[in-house]
């Protein structure tokens, strides 16, 4: 299976946005990928006020021209995240919409752990002002292998991924628009230890650049192998990074380390230093 993953600089124009990511995707498809994938915010990238302006039902014309997109170029294509309507005007989904090779909507997974972060002098952000949070943890199947979605944020806490992989996820798909702040120092690590501890491989599309009012996404979209290995990275501005998924690896790895068979899910875990 050959993945792509599309880098973009989404910002506040929601049409050119869209335009700029299906142009990836046909450079994907033109690639011979099977699967691209696009980051989060993927319709927009701007101040809050505009988010909520930007949310639309699903289906509604921006899920619609992603299908068309994927029925157009016979591939899967994932589309990170889109702001999708909640039916509460101050509150939207943030959500993830994966399509066939068809154009049919396969899967949805809405952003569950939600970015209210305040870093003195660097970040700042509230997600959960205007975004509700989802719930329901998300795996599908892809010709024969099974995919686990999630957003960003999510990247943070392992458990999701231990729950995918428990679900019986092969790939683990991390669209994110993560800031340039953290990322530097966090994104890399992070995608590299939900591969080597899940066994999975980490397919990793991300925004770059600046956007308003103030915001810098840190980029370097990646795709990972089950041992940690970066098979694929972009480079630092608007494109793609492309690699074949060998699943006999990934079998091999999983048989030749079998930590996931290995994990104690019945016995009681023993504390260091407690008294008998």
């Amino acid at each position: 299976m050959k993945v792509a993953v599309l880098q973009v600089n989404s910002k506040d124009d929601k049409t050119r946005n869209i335009e700029v990511a299906l142009d990836l995707v046909d450079r994907a498809a033109g690639a011979g990928a099977d699967v691209a994938v696009l980051p989060e915010c993927v319709d927009y990238l701007g101040p809050s006020e505009g988010a909520l302006q930007a949310a639309e039902p699903i289906p509604g014309p921006t899920s619609r021209a992603f299908a068309r997109a994927a029925s157009d170029r016979g591939v899967w294509l994932l589309a990170g995240s889109i702001r999708e309507e909640s039916g509460d005007p101050e509150h939207s989904y943030n959500t993830s919409l994966l399509f066939d090779r068809g154009g049919e909507i396969v899967a949805k997974y809405r952003k569950i752990h939600l970015f209210d972060v305040e870093i003195e002098g660097s970040v700042s952000a509230r997600e959960s002002a205007t975004i509700t949070a989802g719930e329901e943890v998300v795996t599908v199947g892809i010709e024969g292998h099974t995919g686990g979605l999630s957003i960003c944020y999510d990247l943070r806490f392992p458990e999701l991924y231990r729950a995918l992989a428990s679900q019986g996820a092969e790939i683990l798909f991390v669209p994110a628009a993560f800031t340039l702040f953290t990322g530097k120092d966090h994104w890399e690590i992070l995608l590299r230890a939900r591969a080597i501890e899940n066994q999975c491989f980490v397919v990793a599309a991300a925004q770059i650049g600046k956007h308003p009012p103030n915001g810098n996404c840190y980029g370097r979209s990646m795709i990972i192998d089950p041992w940690g290995t970066v098979l694929a990275t972009a480079p630092d501005t608007v494109g793609m990074a492309i690699a074949e998924l060998d699943f006999d690896q990934l079998r091999r790895t999983r048989e030749q380390l079998p930590a996931l068979a290995n994990r104690r899910t019945s016995d009681p875990l023993v504390l260091i230093g407690k008294e008998a």
